[in-house]
C-alpha cells in the first residue's frame, strides 16, 4: 500500500498498476499444469494490450491471441514473433486479413465461409499458402454473463459442426490454404470448466471425422475464458482443467492451444483512484472519486464486482459506502453499498482484480483523458503508458 501512495504522488490519479511478478507466476503455474503435453499458450491481447505486458508474455515464451488489425500491430510492436500469433474474431476486415498474411501469422481462425473466401483470395494474391483453423460453435451454454457467452448456438461466433467440416474440407482442397486445426471458445469468466470440456468433446468428434477422411490437423485450440475469483475464494483448479484438455488433445494426436487473458492478468492489476468529496445520503456515505466508468467500465457494463480497499484507513469506523466516479451518469460507480472504512477526501481507493478489461476498455467520455499505467517488477516500478492530455482529446480533430 505504501507503493500505491508513492506512485500516486509521482504520476497522479487515477492510474492502473500491474504486478509483473504475479503475471509470471500465473504463466508458470499454467505451464506446469500442462507438463510435457504438446501445447502452446497464446496470451489474449484483448484482456490487456499494454505493450509491456505483451512483451512480458513474449519473454515468457507465450504467443498472442489477437482479434483485430490493431492488436496485430501492437503484438508485433511488442516484439511478438508472428509465428506465435493466432488471429481470432468474427469480423476481420480484408485489410486486416491481408496484414496478417503479410506478417505470416501462425494461424487465422476463420468464423464464416465468406471469411475463408477472402483469406484464400488474399493468399493467392500474395503467392503464399495461408494457415487456417475453423472456429466451431459448440452450442454449449457456459453459465456466464450473457455479454461474454460466445459458445451458444445463436451466438455470432463460429460455425456449426457441419459447417466446420465443410470449410476444412474446402480448405484442404485449395492450394492457397493449409487447414491446421479446429478452435472453439465458449465464453469468458468461466469458474466451472465443464462447458469447456463439453465443447472439446464436440470439437474432437469433428476432428475424428476429418481424420477418417485423411485430413490431418495439428491444433486443438480450446480458447481462453478461465475466470478469476473477483468475490474471493479459490482460483479455478487450473491443474485439473489443463490435465483433462491435454489428455483429450493427446488422444487426437493434437497440439493443445490455450488462449488465457483474464486468468493471467486480472489478479495482477489494481486501479487506483482518489476520493475528491464525501457526502451523506440516507443509509450510506458516498465517496466521489477522480476515476470512474470512463476508466473502469466493468461495474457499469456488467454490474461487475471488484474488491475495494481504502489505503491507510485501518481502524476507522466502518459503514455502507457507495464508491462512485466523476462522470455525469448514474451508472458511473465502482461499488455500491459496500461495507468499508468510512472514506475521507484525499483517500486513495484501490480497486483489485482490475488487470483485465480495465484500461483496455477505457474511454475519454466526458472529455476525460485516459489514465496512466504502471508496471511493478522486482520491487521497482515504472510508467509503461503515460496519462493522456487535453491535447490528446483533440488530436486529428478539426473545429
Amino acid at each position: 500500500m505504501e507503493q500505491l501512495a508513492e506512485i500516486a504522488g509521482s504520476v497522479g490519479t487515477p492510474f492502473y498498476l500491474y504486478d509483473g511478478d504475479l503475471v509470471r507466476e500465473r504463466i508458470a503455474r499454467l505451464r506446469a499444469a500442462l507438463g510435457d503435453a504438446p501445447h502452446r499458450i497464446c496470451y489474449a491481447v484483448k484482456a490487456n494490450d499494454a505493450l509491456a505486458l505483451v512483451r512480458l508474455a513474449r519473454d515468457e515464451g507465450l504467443g498472442a491471441d489477437i482479434v483485430s488489425g490493431g492488436e496485430l500491430w501492437k503484438a508485433l510492436a511488442a516484439g511478438m514473433p508472428a509465428e506465435r500469433i493466432v488471429f481470432s474474431g468474427a469480423g476481420k476486415r480484408r485489410d486486416e486479413i491481408r496484414a496478417a498474411l503479410e506478417a505470416d501469422v501462425g494461424s487465422i481462425n476463420v468464423e464464416s465461409p465468406g471469411e475463408l473466401d477472402i483469406v484464400a483470395e488474399e493468399a493467392r494474391a500474395l503467392g503464399i499458402v495461408a494457415r487456417v483453423a475453423a472456429r466451431l460453435n459448440p452450442d454449449v451454454e457456459p453459465g456466464t454473463h450473457a455479454y461474454v457467452a460466445t459458445g451458444h448456438g445463436t451466438s455470432k461466433f463460429g460455425l456449426a459442426a457441419s459447417q466446420v467440416l465443410a470449410e476444412i474440407r474446402r480448405a484442404a482442397a485449395d492450394p492457397a490454404l493449409a487447414p491446421i486445426g479446429i478452435s472453439f471458445h465458449v465464453g469468458s469468466q468461466l469458474l466451472d470448466p465443464e462447458p469447456v470440456f463439453a465443447a472439446a468433446e464436440r470439437a474432437a468428434e469433428v476432428w475424428r471425422e476429418l481424420a477418417a477422411e485423411g485430413v490431418e490437423l495439428r491444433d486443438l485450440d480450446a480458447g481462453g475464458g478461465l475466470g478469476v475469483p473477483y468475490r474471493g475464494g479459490d482460483d479455478l483448479d487450473v491443474e485439473a482443467y489443463a490435465r483433462r484438455l491435454a489428455r483429450l488433445a493427446g488422444e487426437l494426436g493434437a497440439t493443445l492451444v490455450l488462449e488465457p487473458g483474464r486468468y493471467l492478468v486480472a489478479p495482477a492489476g489494481t486501479f487506483v483512484t482518489r476520493v475528491l468529496y464525501v457526502k451523506e445520503v440516507p443509509g450510506r456515505r458516498v465517496a466521489i472519486c477522480d476515476g470512474g466508468m470512463n476508466d473502469l467500465v466493468r461495474p457499469a457494463l456488467y454490474d461487475a464486482f471488484h474488491p475495494i480497499a481504502l489505503v491507510g484507513a485501518e481502524g476507522r469506523e466502518r459503514g455502507q459506502v457507495d464508491v462512485v466516479g466523476p462522470v455525469c451518469e448514474t451508472g458511473d460507480f465502482l461499488a455500491l453499498g459496500r461495507e468499508l472504512p468510512l472514506p475521507e477526501p484525499g483517500d486513495l481507493v484501490a480497486v483489485g482484480y482490475a488487470g483485465a478489461y480495465g484500461r483496455v476498455m477505457a474511454s475519454t467520455y466526458n472529455a476525460r483523458p485516459l489514465c496512466a499505467e504502471v508496471l511493478a517488477e522486482g520491487g521497482r516500478w515504472r510508467v509503461i503508458r503515460e496519462a493522456g492530455t487535453y491535447e490528446d482529446l483533440v488530436r486529428g480533430e478539426s473545429p
